[in-house]
């Protein structure tokens, strides 16, 4: 048994972003079917959490694969750049741990993991990853915090090791961390595009009311009639390939307008917002937790000054909509995540559950390599985490 402020195991694989684990359940099994489990029921007929999630899975465009196989090789070393996240990723995780056992009095909070580390080119690595791609295809992604009711366990007392006390928490959060300060980035990017929309409408009037205008319409009277209608609202939906006249002077002019025009136009296309980053091969692997534990699970995004969580089930909703592509939400192949295919949904749709974070002190450290290389990198202390309670119990407990 351990209590609710254990220390959390987070090990790391070389090359790649932080992988979050917990316990490995060995020769443990779920009860499947019907009947009470550890003070629930699920009743003939009922429609339960996990049938929600697999439902929506199974109508998604994305086309996730419930029964993928993790099959990768170990990484055989470690980086200055993913110790780094790692450290993030453990900071990140201990401002919501703490804010949640700080602020919410009735419900407390489990680091859902071991209380060791191993890296990539450690003595033992090889046969450690090979048993967590072993968990990931029996129980699937471990979240890394559990949310427990206090009076179901009034002494604090947790058992991780233990399924029915793991389906007596009330939700699961993945978290994730990012290196950016959410509200400077915002007002930054509404700057941005303030700045391209005001030069769209300059290059616009440069061009519609001058003699270019007239030159335009004997041109390309296609072009012309979208920058006639366009607006501040509609500049981002032009399209027009950009012509390369050159034998006159105007002609010449107009055309470096009109590329000037499309740079701008490139700009409010690019996304504008940051984003709570679900892998795509991890929304199968938390499915697969899912429908073992059948604990509602939620993805929340820590920024260096706030956070915001979003649910499972309301992603899958989201990306389900093709309306909301490129709007609230896009698919990348993120660089910094192993190239892997990622959902980024715009933290704005998810909920502001810590207003407020307190900055970390950084400092640099170093881990040296059994041959001898030396891999610098910085570690986070302190900073805290403000829980906004009326949202942890409307948007987490009560979702």
């Amino acid at each position: 048994m351990i209590k609710p402020r254990s220390a959390v195991f987070r090990f790391y694989l070389g090359g790649v972003r932080p992988m979050e684990v917990g316990y490995y359940n060995r020769g443990g099994c779920s009860t499947a079917g019907g009947g009470i489990i550890d003070g629930w029921a699920e009743q003939e007929g009922e429609f339960m959490y996990k049938d929600d999630i697999l439902n929506l899975i199974k109508q998604s465009p994305l086309e996730i694969d419930t029964e993928i196989q993790m099959t990768g090789k170990p990484p055989t070393m470690a980086n200055s750049e993913f110790l780094t996240n790692k450290e993030q990723g453990d900071w990140a995780e201990t401002i919501v741990f703490k804010a949640v056992n700080e602020y919410s009095g009735d419900y407390f909070a489990v680091k859902y993991g071991r209380s060791e580390s191993i890296a990539a080119g450690d003595d033992g690595f090889a046969d450690f990853y090979m048993e967590y791609q072993s968990e990931l295809n029996a129980i699937g992604k471990r979240p890394d915090i559990l949310i427990f009711k206090v009076r179901d366990f009034p002494d604090g007392s947790i058992d991780i090791k233990n399924d029915q006390h793991i389906r007596q928490a009330v939700a699961a959060i993945e978290v994730r961390s990012s290196s950016f300060l959410a509200d400077k980035y915002a007002a930054f990017m509404r700057d941005r595009q303030d700045r391209a929309i005001k030069k769209c409408e300059e290059i616009r009037q440069d061009i519609i009311n001058t003699d270019l205008g007239d030159l335009l319409m004997r041109k390309n009277q296609t072009i012309y009639n979208l920058m006639s209608n366009a607006t501040d609202d509609t500049f981002r939906e032009l399209d027009f390939r950009c012509p390369s006249w050159s034998s006159t002077k105007e002609l010449r002019n107009l055309t470096e307008l009109l590329k000037n025009l499309k740079e701008n136009i490139k700009i409010l296309h690019k996304r504008d917002y940051l984003g709570i980053t679900p892998k795509i091969e991890d929304v199968a692997l938390v499915n697969r937790w899912i429908q073992k534990y059948n604990v509602k699970h939620f993805y929340l995004q820590v920024f260096f000054d706030k956070a915001y969580i979003i649910s499972f089930k309301d992603i899958l909703a989201l990306v389900s909509n093709d309306n909301n592509d490129g709007n609230n939400f896009s698919i990348e192949r993120d660089v910094k995540n192993q190239g892997k295919t990622t959902i980024k949904i715009n933290v704005q749709i998810g909920k502001e559950v810590l207003g407020k974070i307190d900055m970390p002190e950084h400092k640099s450290a170093l881990k040296e390599l059994d041959r001898g290389r030396l891999l610098f990198y910085v570690t986070f202390a302190g900073g805290k985490g403000y829980l906004d309670n009326k949202i942890f119990l409307r948007d987490v407990i009560n979702a």
